[in-house]
């Protein structure tokens, strides 16, 4: 390897490196018992059946930056900000040793959303025949209006 690919691979290393010590210090408030959440997505990848997967924008498959999430009424929706009028009926929500998981099928996809209690940390996989998506988020309690 020459000088300049070493420099370059050894900065890209400590900018990657750096990177993930930020993501593991993202954290929003501890969830508790809390009824309403606002999740925001932080990163998504896309996996196709024979191609393998990429990271995608989350705007490429149309997919809301901000959603609000109510565990007691089964739902997830977009915020009035976003300027469209989506809404997703959750066939089952658990709380179980500190975490959240809704799930549930709509569009012929299966969906399943991950909430750990204490970080916020949010992990939402969607899956139809021969693909998938998978994105990583952050959730945040809302006080109920």
């Amino acid at each position: 390897m020459r000088p300049k690919e070493t420099e370059r691979g050894a900065v890209c290393a400590v900018a990657c490196i750096a990177g993930l010590l930020a993501a593991g210090s993202v954290a929003a408030d501890p969830l508790g018992d809390a009824r309403n959440l606002l999740c925001t997505v932080l990163d998504t990848h896309v996996c196709v059946e024979a191609a393998g997967c990429v990271d995608v924008l989350a705007e490429e498959l149309n997919l809301p930056r901000f959603i609000q999430v109510d565990t007691r009424a089964k739902k997830l929706w977009t915020t009035e900000a976003s300027g469209e009028n989506r809404e997703t009926v959750v066939d089952s929500v658990q709380r179980d040793a500190g975490q959240i998981t809704l799930q549930g099928v709509e569009s012929g996809r299966a969906f399943s959303l991950f909430i750990a209690e204490a970080t916020g940390l949010a992990t939402f996989a969607a899956a139809a025949e021969g693909r998938s998506v998978s994105v990583f988020g952050i959730c945040t309690p809302v006080p109920v209006k």
